[in-house]
């Protein structure tokens, strides 16, 4: 499912708010995509970068992201 409206998710270290999250990646939110029976995002668009959302799980819940950008400058 996409949403083109912000929903808080969180893992056993942290709770990410759209404030959060746009710090942390430095770029402003404009959609994400939650699969079937998650309780995160899979990924979410920024205004420059697509954010892979991967569980990184060890002995707590926490995620890994990876920015990739939008438009990427081919030569």
């Amino acid at each position: 499912m996409i949403l083109c409206e912000w929903k808080n998710f969180s893992t056993d270290t942290e709770t990410y708010t759209q404030d959060v999250f746009e710090e942390l990646v430095e770029d402003e939110f404009e959609a994400m995509m939650f699969e079937e029976g998650t309780d995160f995002p899979a990924y979410i668009w920024t205004v420059n970068y697509v954010c892979l959302i991967k569980k990184n799980t060890r002995m707590i819940s926490d995620i890994q992201i990876t920015k990739i950008h939008r438009n990427p400058v081919c030569q």
